[in-house]
């Protein structure tokens, strides 16, 4: 069965102005070296903008929204920033190509920012075709190019034949499986006739042909989508390549004593984007886990490709052994807690627990908001109170009326944090939830909440999220994680 890697190449790893491009160039054509082919999965490339460096789609996104406050800003930054970048990788065989895509595109652009302008509204498919033609689309058919003059055989699939098929939730879009299978021939075509395909990343389409875009982060999940596509006629891997592997803890909050993680399950993979480490959108293996694939991902260090973090659905029943070019071992990551992580800016919602269950399956239902989890219940006059932790917010905030409508008496307890451990082999641990509750006390952070539930291989500690709470929370942890009384290893 041919073998296919689905490597997805963020902004970070484009580099500003494109700076990086040498280097990904180098490493698709490393992958080649195995003989597979490689889909290419593209962001957005990072520019300077007002003072601050800035992913191309943020940049198209505060353009878009001056423009429905009645302000027409310069927009060239949406046409120069890939112009540039091809006079200075693309040959000239290639320029002239690309130059009209270019044109076609920036002219789709311009005309959707009139119409913002004329109604006030930046939403829905209006804002979609901005951010999809001043973004990802674009660098897609501009890296095709820049592979061709570096002497791959490569192709570009073609935005009108999109493999990848959304609903009409245009701004934070839900792949459709079935719908997506019937129509890839296009790509499998491309496929076989080409060593790398180019995709733009974050972009779907709906059945008739609309562009829509995934959440932020989205370009993780084209990969897995794509893999998930072609998971019944290839062997499929995916490689998010980054400027790092996975580490212990977040490097820009834990200076010392980080470690590599070199394996990982999904369960803890997704645990540890949702709550705040910035590894992949934890919605790209939730939809490969919901579809019951196995598909082994790889997240490589873009300037040392031997340096790997694999994350594969159990270590346990280990079954992908075509990933390694160096020898598996499960005990190499020295502690059972994983890794330490947290997040700010969270909400407690109170709520009669049949009311909440009613409000859990509308947003399971719709797919509108997944990063929420129950916390233990409790009774008030017999009452039975359900406690739901929100990650983000500003969505609760935006939507207090939705979740008046299923409860009126709701309670939101705003001003929240979250610190997480996470690690499948937790529950082996001895006095795990004791010592981490000293340590805190120990730090004199007070703890709100602590919920710790073997099944689901975490330990969440909810604290105030004032000053530096969470941040000193996740260091006080992880430093405890090198001492003998949260390091118990797989060994022990």
């Amino acid at each position: 069965m041919t073998e296919v890697i689905v490597a997805k190449f963020g902004g970070s790893t484009i580099g500003q102005n494109g700076d990086q491009i040498p280097t990904v160039i180098e490493r698709i054509k490393a992958m080649r070296k195995e003989d597979k082919k490689i889909v290419a999965v593209f962001s957005a490339p990072l520019m300077e903008h007002e003072g601050k460096v800035k992913s191309m789609t943020d940049i198209a996104i505060n353009i878009g929204r001056k423009y429905a406050s009645g302000q027409k800003v310069d927009t060239n930054i949406l046409y120069k920033t890939y112009l540039n970048i091809a006079k200075k990788y693309l040959s000239q065989k290639y320029f002239g190509e690309f130059e009209f895509h270019l044109n076609k595109f920036y002219n789709y652009v311009t005309s959707s920012l009139n119409y913002v302008n004329e109604n006030k509204r930046f939403i829905d498919v209006t804002r979609s075709r901005i951010l999809a033609y001043g973004g990802e689309i674009t660098m897609s058919y501009l890296m095709d190019y820049i592979m061709r003059s570096n002497g791959l055989k490569c192709d570009h699939v073609d935005i009108e034949k999109w493999p990848i098929i959304t609903d009409d939730n245009f701004e934070a879009a839900n792949f459709m499986l079935e719908e997506s299978k019937e129509h890839k021939k296009h790509f499998l075509k491309l496929l076989d006739e080409n060593e790398v395909i180019s995709i733009g990343g974050f972009i779907g389409k709906t059945v008739d042909g609309l562009e829509t875009t995934y959440e932020r982060g989205g370009s993780d999940r084209t990969a897995a989508d794509i893999a998930i596509i072609l998971y019944d006629e290839f062997k499929v891997q995916i490689d998010f390549e980054k400027d790092n592997i996975v580490l212990s803890a977040d490097p820009k909050i834990v200076k010392e004593e980080l470690e590599s993680i070199r394996y990982l399950s999904y369960n803890e993979a997704r645990l540890a984007g949702m709550f705040g480490m910035k590894i992949l959108d934890p919605i790209a293996i939730k939809e490969i886990d919901d579809n019951n694939f196995d598909i082994p991902i790889v997240i490589t260090s873009l300037l040392n490709p031997s340096d790997i973090t694999i994350i594969e659905k159990s270590l346990i029943n280990r079954k992908h052994d075509f990933l390694d070019n160096v020898e598996y071992n499960n005990n190499d990551d020295s502690s059972l807690i994983k890794i330490v992580t947290g997040k700010r800016n969270c909400v407690i919602v109170r709520m009669e627990s049949i009311a909440a269950s009613y409000l859990i399956a509308s947003l399971e239902k719709d797919k509108q908001y997944h990063n929420f989890l129950k916390l233990s219940p409790f009774k008030v006059d017999d009452i039975e109170v359900t406690r739901l932790l929100f990650l983000d917010a500003d969505y609760v905030k935006r939507h207090e009326r939705h979740f008046k409508a299923f409860y009126p008496k709701v309670e939101f307890a705003y001003g929240k944090g979250v610190v997480t451990l996470i690690g499948d082999m937790m529950w082996k641990m001895p006095k795990i939830v004791s010592t981490a509750s000293r340590t805190l006390g120990d730090y004199d952070i007070n703890i709100l909440n602590l919920d710790a539930q073997e099944e689901t291989s975490r330990i969440l500690i909810i604290v105030d999220d004032i000053d530096n709470n969470v941040a000193n929370a996740i260091r006080a942890i992880h430093l405890q994680r090198y001492k003998n009384d949260l390091k118990i290893t797989h060994n022990n």
